[in-house]
């Protein structure tokens, strides 16, 4: 099969790894839930070689996801795992968790059981980042992101863009607070959560 390849991946990725050099400064093991085609993780791990970063996906996408990281070889991209965000989420080994484009691909009970995943996951202080679109105040923030969101529903009931501020009342509830939130092109926004709290 030839590997996929996501044009939105391309034009995004150099806008989120600048974010992701200030944000992962510090961090060294980062968990990418819903990793894609593989196209974010290649150029992030190659960019930041300080970083350990492991892949996810469901099942049925790894193949291709898997033909970017053997065609990558790099030393810090190791093999990807099965992950179902509706089942529990691996253990530790990471301080960092990514993901983009993924809330608004998701249903909301599945968007509440990921946040409830990294209420038992993520260490103190370890940090949750998200790429994509957003309502603000629940509103669409461009008429471009209106149209995407009626895309994503006649596809599928459940997608939609999510408001941010439901989003972060999860998180608010999983012991995260909003630490970033920061406008991107194309109507996105990378928001980082911190964990503050352990249960």
């Amino acid at each position: 099969m030839d590997k996929p390849f996501a044009s939105a991946c391309e034009r995004n990725k150099a806008p989120i790894l600048e974010v992701l050099r200030d944000l992962f400064a510090d961090r060294r093991h980062v968990l990418e839930i819903g990793s894609g085609t593989g196209q974010h993780a290649v150029h992030f791990a190659a960019a930041l070689p300080q970083l350990q970063w492991q892949c996810s996906e469901l099942a049925e996408n790894l193949p291709g996801l898997r033909l970017w990281l053997d065609e990558a070889a790099l030393p810090n991209l190791p093999p990807p795992w099965v992950l179902d965000v509706n089942q529990a989420l691996p253990e530790g080994l990471y301080d960092a968790v990514f993901s983009a484009n993924t809330l608004h691909i998701m249903g909301w009970p599945e968007v509440e059981q990921l946040f409830a995943g990294l209420a038992l996951r993520l260490p103190l202080h370890g940090l949750f980042t998200v790429y994509g679109p957003f309502n603000i105040g629940g509103r669409f923030t461009s008429e471009s992101n209106a149209r995407f969101d009626a895309q994503l529903r006649s596809a599928d009931a459940r997608r939609g863009i999510r408001d941010l501020e439901a989003v972060d009342a999860l998180a608010g509830r999983a012991g995260l607070k909003l630490i970033d939130n920061r406008a991107m092109p194309a109507n996105n926004r990378c928001v980082s959560w911190q964990r503050m709290a352990l249960r």
